[in-house]
């Protein structure tokens, strides 16, 4: 059995970056012990680390290592959470284990080193609240392990093959965002992999306890670790893995209607647009189908539980409002927006390809989370949509109504369904193999 391994997550990213040690650390470079406020900056091409105004070295990398992984910490002050989404703001977090500052595009980037069982200890207390339902969590544990456990896995697969991440012509742009472009670290701490905001998140022993009970445990599949994804709120139907990353296919990651059986209407073929408008405006039953703010409450973080309606929704814009959207966002002028035409849908019913139709420029864009991006000032809520015009004057619509399903890209476990499921008396194991079918549980370590 393997040991544990450590995992480096990018915290930050700014020409100056502000944090405070306690305990004791040292450079790893020298053996003098340090602790206190410091601010790091990259100037003539050196990293410059200051205290009380003071420069204490300058070096083209810097690693701080704690004296002890379970009393040191550190605190990095304003880091951005939730970047481009609805919810980003700023927060002081608390991190344990070490802390590497290294140069990229001119700016300071704040790495911590950890072991891993760390790191998921702070995730499920991010990604859900610390209060969920204690087998939700234990889920939790395991698909973050293995979602983990594979990038880094395939980071470092020499024979992996790589699929273009965008594909630009004059009438199509199609892009997916996934987290290959992280380089010099394994995964970073915001929505892009998976949420990691320090320990002040982790308030009870039931996070730990979570943990503790699924140590070193993945789910597997064909004998590989799974790329275990997972969003807020499916929706209804999860998605597939090709519909929205690279056009490869998980069989792990199929459509699964989220209940304890199908229903009749789960044989509709949702890729059809009569039918994608049936369930977007239906409430069908379903796990993450849930008016209990009682249990939402104990299950979402406060910023998102800020968010309402999200496994039915609406948008409106009027003409204006639409057109200069979509240009600021897109960087293309389309002139008048005439129509939004799917042309790709997925099984969840979530468009994979969006034909603008403008007075000046038709273009066809996708995957999901491009539609979502250029549609909103920060995300849409998914691309589970269908749309209605009115005002329609001289064939230019005056007004857009977006009437959309679910939270998120769709694909793998929905940790709201999950969480239901849990508070349902179902055990994290019949969890996993729900959202995640015909994989095993294996302990890695």
């Amino acid at each position: 059995m393997t040991p544990e391994p450590l995992i480096s997550i990018a915290i930050l990213s700014s020409v100056k970056i502000e944090f405070e040690l306690y305990g004791d650390y040292r450079l790893s470079t020298g053996s003098s012990r340090m602790s206190g406020k410091f601010t790091a900056t990259y100037e003539n091409e050196q990293i410059k680390f200051v205290q009380s105004g003071k420069p204490i070295h300058t070096l083209h990398e810097l690693i701080l290592l704690p004296g002890d992984v379970e009393i040191a910490s550190f605190v990095i002050h304003n880091v951005k959470i939730g970047k481009e989404f609805h919810w980003e703001r700023n927060e002081d977090q608390r991190f344990h284990g070490s802390l590497r500052f290294i140069v990229e595009d001119n700016k300071l980037t704040a790495i911590n080193i950890v072991p891993i069982e760390y790191y998921i200890e702070s995730v499920i207390s991010s990604e859900m609240n610390a209060n969920s339902p204690f087998e939700f969590l234990k889920a939790h544990a395991v698909i973050s392990r293995s979602w983990a456990l594979h990038q880094i896995q395939q980071k470092n697969n020499p024979d992996k093959t790589v699929h273009a991440a965008e594909h630009i012509t004059n009438d199509e742009l199609i892009k997916w965002y996934d987290r290959a472009s992280h380089t010099n670290y394994d995964l970073c701490a915001d929505d892009h992999c998976q949420r990691y905001q320090g320990v002040t998140k982790i308030i009870n022993d039931r996070v730990l306890a979570a943990v503790e009970a699924t140590h070193g445990l993945v789910i597997k599949y064909n004998d590989e670790v799974c790329d275990a994804r997972f969003s807020k709120c499916c929706g209804g139907i999860s998605e597939s893995f090709e519909n929205t990353w690279e056009p490869v296919e998980h069989p792990y990651l199929s459509p699964v209607y989220d209940y304890k059986y199908e229903q009749d209407i789960f044989t509709v073929d949702f890729t059809k647009e009569q039918s994608a408008k049936k369930w977007i405006m239906s409430y069908p039953q379903c796990f993450c189908h849930t008016n209990d703010n009682k249990l939402l409450y104990t299950l979402l973080p406060d910023y998102d539980f800020e968010t309402k309606n999200f496994f039915r929704w609406n948008v409106e814009y009027d003409q204006d409002e639409l057109a200069e959207l979509i240009n600021s966002k897109s960087g293309i002028d389309f002139g008048h927006i005439m129509d939004l035409i799917p042309v790709q849908r997925g099984k969840s019913s979530r468009i994979i390809k969006l034909r603008i139709v403008g007075s000046k420029k038709t273009m066809v864009i996708g995957k999901e989370l491009e539609i979502r991006k250029i549609l909103s000032k920060s995300h849409l809520f998914s691309s589970a949509f269908i749309v209605e015009k009115e005002d329609i004057a001289d064939n230019i619509p005056g007004r857009f109504i977006l009437y959309g399903a679910g939270w998120g890209h769709g694909v793998g476990l929905c940790q709201i369904g999950a969480a239901v499921m849990s508070s349902s008396g179902y055990r994290f194991d019949e969890i996993l193999s729900h959202y995640y079918r015909n994989s095993v549980i294996h302990k890695m370590y």
